[in-house]
């Protein structure tokens, strides 16, 4: 069976830090690009952040350079981010998801395997 979990999520302050995990299992995970998406209410899920197989490539929304770095060790078959100076905007249902291809896309329709999500809130 196939799982992707998050985990992390909570209550920060504005100008915290948070770090999420998605723990990956029931396949071989460690030759897909991953990616973070997240979703506030009312608004459509949104790119966050994508990382090749092998860490060589990362790609980070505006919102988010210089704040949010993702990494991965296939080893543990866990993805990564972590977030600094957080602000309200930040607050949203953070999404793991992989696909089964070498490049990184921004498109949430392009990624076949997605974790339930974990809640970030950000308090002002």
């Amino acid at each position: 069976q196939v799982q992707v979990v998050e985990s992390g999520g909570g209550l920060v302050q504005a100008g915290g830090s948070l770090s999420l995990s998605c723990e990956t299992s029931g396949r071989t995970f460690s030759r897909d690009t991953m990616a973070w998406f997240r979703q506030a209410p009312g608004k459509e899920r949104e790119f966050v952040a994508g990382i090749t197989w092998n860490g060589g490539i990362r790609k980070y929304a505006d919102s988010v350079a210089g704040r949010f770095t993702i990494s991965r060790d296939n080893a543990k078959n866990t993805m990564y981010l972590r977030m600094n100076s957080l602000k309200p905007e930040d607050t949203a249902v953070y999404y793991c998801a992989a696909r089964e291809l070498f490049t990184i896309s921004t498109a949430s329709s392009q990624y076949s395997y997605w974790g339930q999500g974990t809640q970030v809130t950000v308090s002002s």
